[in-house]
């Protein structure tokens, strides 16, 4: 019987005590599809018994084996998709513990398509377990988590060669293996990279030393997991403090309250304020109300100041002599999670630390061809893909590199539209040579964003269900522009479109194309039947609102029952359009068709359809 389950027997007190003081590792399995991830994962639980009797038995009950054995994969794989596919989709989170160490284990999907899901569990891992299929080697999508891997920051990756019991426990064909992905691996940046013979299903040399592999010397994957130094990990050297709230229960106390996203803090420590510069010593740490010696990351704390400087809710504090880069502008990695591609167009809103600000993807640099892991084309980036991107905020940021400083190093993309999150982003190695000057030159100054509309065309889209265009009506005098121009509307109107009719009284060409232009930009059917008598206005129209915008209709109706209609008109210096979009004679055509004719040629165009 193991000491902790002794303990629970005899002093569950005891037991609650040292359990809260045990390390945590965090863990997460990757790898290729059918690699065995969730056999693995479940495999631990059964044989540190950490698995519940009733849990056992439903999974014996739902295992299919030939062998009539257990399919420990059913331990993670919860939902039902997942049981009738045989594949892991969801992350799947699970909790054990030893004598030694506590852990949280994320079970993610080696489906390409399910990057983001993969991405979501291995954000937080201290130790990246990769199988890989003893039978097939390396494989592309071996490769492909690695990389991913890498990119999130997790520092150490144990490599498990799986299913050895199907190549008789060969130890040639695991050193191979073990070559060819050190020598690819050696481009990555783990600290260390640990491989393992293992059989998930067979159990050898998970949990115990295995006889099956008696050339192996190295520890079990269990060993490995309670050992491997994850101490040094943290970033304990710079010390970033974001505040998350300021705390005054009463007149005597101004407290800054939050979690240390990385390094240590004392009392009498000189702390600046971001971004308004100002310092203080600490007068105290307080750790659940209570003072303290000091405190380091990841604990949450109150820290109180010896003067009464403005601090607030995504305000940073840092030591004097050790600054984060502050910038409006970040280069970074993103991993985008939304059905909806990326729209430079459009703002989203950045959450980094405890701040939000809005901000917009200036550039796409790269997107990674996951196939071969080398910069590709970017002009589109969609679910599951990642990106090389520049971003402009419109506030300074208080930053370091990803892979010096998880907590100022990473943020998310918010579609404020939706409120959903649509990226997880890692920042770059910002640029050196930053001193206390510019760094408050940067936090005082003007927004990193073009000054334009901060809402795209494709948000308009989603809100109005339609493109923006103008329909130029054209006619002479009495051909019926403007009894068509109203009847338009109103049937864009009734079939639930946003359409209106500019009225020119009292405005030149000019003028009118500015409103067209601007109601256009809007995302309206804007509707027009000025008197354009020149071909060359008409070219104008076409380049300010832009030609693909333009729906350009010719009322050819007969001249004859023009000049009846209005006597008094001039119908002097009319140039008919040679190449209009539709051509529409109200003298045979009945006002409704010509309405239903035109409403089906904006159908036809896209107008209501969904941008790709």
């Amino acid at each position: 019987m193991s000491t902790d389950a002794q303990l629970i027997r005899s002093d569950i007190t005891a037991y609650l005590s040292k359990y809260e003081q045990k390390e945590l590792l965090r863990f997460v399995a990757v790898g290729s599809v059918d690699d065995g991830k969730s056999t693995l994962i479940g495999r631990l639980l059964h044989d540190t018994g950490m698995v519940y009797e009733d849990q056992l038995a439903a999974v014996k009950a739902a295992s299919k084996m030939e062998d009539g054995g257990i399919d420990f994969s059913l331990l993670t794989d919860g939902l039902r998709a997942e049981r009738e596919q045989g594949i892991t989709i969801d992350v799947a989170y699970r909790y054990f513990s030893t004598d030694a160490r506590k852990f949280i284990i994320a079970d993610t999907p080696g489906h390409i398509q399910y990057t983001r899901n993969m991405v979501t569990g291995a954000s937080t891992a201290n130790v990246g377990i990769i199988l890989i299929d003893a039978r097939l080697g390396v494989l592309q999508q071996s490769r492909r988590h690695a990389f991913i891997a890498s990119l999130l920051g997790i520092p150490h990756l144990a490599v498990c060669v799986n299913k050895m019991d199907l190549v008789d426990y060969d130890e040639q064909v695991f050193d191979r293996i073990v070559a060819e992905f050190k020598a690819f691996a050696a481009d990555l940046d783990f600290k260390d990279v640990t491989c393992f013979p293992i059989s998930a299903l067979k159990g050898v040399n998970i949990v115990e030393a295995a006889a099956e592999t008696p050339w192996y010397l190295g520890p079990n994957v269990l060993q490995y997991l309670e050992t491997v130094e994850i101490h040094d990990d943290l970033n304990r050297v710079d010390f970033r403090f974001p505040v998350q709230c300021v705390l005054r229960p009463n007149l005597n106390y101004r407290g800054f309250a939050g979690q240390i996203a990385s390094g240590f803090v004392e009392p009498g420590d000189t702390l600046m304020s971001l971004p308004s510069g100002k310092t203080s010593q600490v007068k105290a740490v307080d750790l659940g109300g209570v003072p303290c010696d000091g405190a380091a990351v990841p604990q949450s704390v109150s820290i109180r100041l010896e003067d009464e400087i403005d601090v607030s809710r995504g305000d940073m504090l840092v030591k004097a002599d050790n600054l984060p880069r502050v910038t409006r502008t970040v280069d970074a990695h993103v991993v985008w999670m939304s059905e909806a591609p990326l729209d430079t167009q459009k703002s989203y809103l950045l959450k980094h630390t405890t701040q939000t600000v809005r901000a917009q993807v200036m550039k796409v640099r790269a997107k990674i061809d996951m196939d071969t892991l080398e910069d590709g084309d970017g002009s589109s980036v969609g679910l599951n893909d990642i990106a090389k991107v520049t971003i402009g905020c419109t506030r300074a940021l208080y930053i370091d590199a990803y892979k010096r400083n998880r907590g100022t190093g990473s943020f998310i993309l918010v579609d404020s539209l939706t409120n959903n999150t649509v990226a997880s982003g890692m920042i770059e190695a910002p640029a050196a040579g930053q001193d206390l000057d510019a760094l408050l030159r940067e936090t005082r100054a003007g927004s990193a964003i073009e000054p334009k509309t901060q809402v795209s065309p494709r948000e308009r889209f989603d809100r109005m269900g339609q493109h923006g265009a103008t329909v130029w009506l054209t006619g002479l005098p009495g051909s019926g522009r403007w009894a068509l121009a109203y009847a338009l509307e109103r049937r864009l109107f009734d079939e639930g479109r946003t359409a209106t009719v500019v009225d020119p009284t009292g405005n030149d060409f000019q003028g009118i194309l500015s409103a067209c232009k601007a109601a256009t930009d809007a995302g309206f059917i804007t509707i027009c039947a000025y008197d354009s008598y020149q071909r060359d206005k008409r070219h104008v129209l076409r380049g300010r609102v832009g030609t693909e915008r333009v729906l350009h209709v010719y009322i050819n109706t007969d001249v004859a029952i023009c000049r009846e209609r209005r006597p008094n008109a001039n119908f002097d210096g009319f140039e008919p359009p040679v190449e209009p979009d539709i051509t529409v004679a109200l003298d045979t055509v009945r006002l409704g068709d010509a309405v239903d004719f035109i409403v089906d040629q904006l159908g036809r165009r896209g107008q209501f359809e969904r941008p790709d």
